[in-house]
């Protein structure tokens, strides 16, 4: 079936406005173009899509049927063109973002950089906290997305992308050098001290819970703020620092520092772009922008809307 998608769009905005008139105006054409419109729609398709009435039209049960399908493809397309002119139009604007420091200083800092040089118009806030406090502040409206870390806790509000893999580890210092090239069991970590992020962070939460399942539970020497203090502790023989393997590798490369082997890997976690599901015009406003950002240079990121970067 050829049929004009104009008359699809007329269809869309009678069947929502329930009045030719209404929807004539929403369309910036005259009366006799939309009716004859629904007419042409009508006869293309073979049944009667409205009840007309004195005070408007009203859909029959096949309109219905055919709005409902109708209004999906339509408001996708729209939100498409949106999408795109915003992506098109990166002169002015702002954006929120929200992570941790160490995910700025290793993930976000080159983007920033890049972004900043190909759209110097666009503002960009960056407030530095752990994944549970970024996201109270995306659903604080303090934020338009954040990079956290799962584990994430349930919430149908937050609409959530994996963009990369991390995996955690144990590091140490030559103090511990006899323990390179062996193979631990996690028990083993109690008979030594251990350096850990603080409670308030989803890492420390995920390798607890990994521990835990394993019949481990440990008690840190020290708890620290930052991931970078954790390596600077193991290069200094301080103990066994729990780390995301990326924050290690710069300190693991000048071999400053060393891996510990375990016959169980801790299962890898993702990186992840968080939204507020319920701003939903405030969302697409920062799509393009997201886009753009994340697009600055190679990420493997996959931005709200869904385009493959």
């Amino acid at each position: 079936m050829n049929i004009n998608y104009e008359y699809y769009k007329i269809f869309y905005y009678v069947a929502k406005t329930a009045s030719i008139s209404a929807a004539a105006k929403e369309l910036c054409v005259s009366q006799p173009a939309v009716s004859q419109a629904v007419k042409s729609l009508e006869q293309a398709i073979g049944i009667n899509l409205f009840i007309r009435t004195k005070k408007g039209v009203s859909l029959t049960g096949a309109g219905e049927l055919l709005y409902k399908h109708v209004a999906e493809g339509y408001e996708a397309i729209s939100m498409g063109e949106q999408q795109l002119a915003r992506l098109m139009h990166l002169e002015t604007g702002e954006i929120r973002i929200g992570a941790s420091d160490m995910t700025l200083q290793f993930y976000l800092l080159p983007h920033l950089e890049r972004f900043h040089q190909l759209y110097p118009g666009i503002k960009v806030h960056v407030t530095n906290a752990p994944t549970p406090s970024t996201i109270d502040h995306l659903f604080a409206n303090n934020i338009d997305f954040g990079i956290v870390t799962t584990p994430l806790p349930q919430n149908p509000n937050m609409e959530i992308r994996n963009a990369r893999e991390i995996e955690d580890i144990f590091i140490a210092g030559p103090r511990f050098n006899d323990l390179k090239g062996k193979v631990l069991d996690y028990p083993d970590l109690q008979k030594l001290p251990i350096i850990c992020l603080e409670n308030d962070t989803s890492t420390r939460a995920y390798v607890d819970q990994f521990l835990a399942n394993e019949g481990v539970t440990l008690t840190p020497e020290f708890e620290l703020a930052t991931s970078d203090m954790i390596a600077q502790f193991a290069k200094r023989n301080l103990g066994i620092g729990s780390i995301v393997a990326d924050f290690a590798g710069d300190y693991i490369d000048r071999d400053e520092i060393f891996r510990l082997n375990f016959k169980k890997h801790i299962p890898k976690r993702n990186m992840c772009i968080i939204s507020d599901r319920r701003r939903e015009h405030g969302r697409y406003e920062v799509d393009g922008i997201a886009v753009a950002f994340l697009s600055s240079d190679n990420w493997s990121f996959t931005c709200f809307s869904g385009i493959p970067l």
